[in-house]
């Protein structure tokens, strides 16, 4: 699971990064704009969102993405207790709403409520597409009685294409999903280990089912077009 923090005090933040490091991997944003940048890429499970910051608030930032069609669940952080604040971040597209000052197991608690809710892979720590299954605890992948492991960031990218079925990742959204914006690698390691996935996959004849969409990117799909 990766989640956006987008919070202007970088000590909160940090502090926040550093309580979700055990369960969630994260990037950090300290202003709404570049906040509004990285959700935009649209690779998160979900984005904790400071209302009060510079450049852009986080209304604007929640208004924007919404508006762009971009649905990842919401949590909005605030020191404001106010009815008329709250009404108006769920009009806008919040999922949640958490006051300043908070304890780190609820927001931790709502995090997981969130990605559950909104079908992430928190709800039974597996995903499957067709026979194929992955156990998101021992990082073990099945298809029929036959079980076998991806190494490293296979299973992760894998993961990823099942998780987003049916639909086109650009290779830069798999990069930065799995590797990260800051990552020293080129972006051609997508293509090398997509290849690796489907030679695994070959031997049960799965590897079909990722297409390479030229110019683009990837998807998994049992559609034949």
């Amino acid at each position: 699971m990766r989640i956006l923090v987008i919070e202007d005090d970088q000590i909160l933040s940090n502090t926040l990064c550093a309580n979700l490091g055990g369960l969630f991997e994260y990037d950090q944003a300290f202003d709404g704009e570049n906040g509004l940048y990285l959700a935009e890429q649209n690779i998160y499970d979900a984005i904790v969102l400071d209302v009060m910051m510079p450049k852009l608030n986080g209304y604007q930032v929640l208004s924007s993405l919404r508006e762009k069609g971009i649905s990842t669940p919401i949590i909005l952080l605030t020191a404001k207790d106010g009815i008329d604040d709250k009404v108006k971040g769920f009009k806008l597209g919040a999922d949640d709403y958490l006051v300043k000052p908070f304890h780190r197991q609820e927001l931790l608690a709502r995090l997981e409520s969130l990605i559950r809710r909104s079908g992430g892979a928190l709800k039974e720590n597996t995903v499957s597409f067709r026979e194929l299954t992955l156990n998101l605890r021992n990082r073990t992948a099945k298809i029929g009685n036959d079980i076998f492991q991806l190494p490293g960031k296979q299973f992760d990218v894998l993961e990823y294409l099942i998780n987003n079925k049916n639909s086109i990742l650009t290779k830069r959204q798999i990069f930065d999903r799995i590797w990260g914006f800051d990552s020293d690698t080129t972006m051609t390691v997508v293509d090398v280990y997509t290849s690796n996935i489907r030679k695994i996959l070959q031997r049960s004849g799965y590897d079909k089912f990722i297409k390479t969409i030229r110019g683009l990117g990837y998807m998994i799909t049992d559609s034949r077009d």
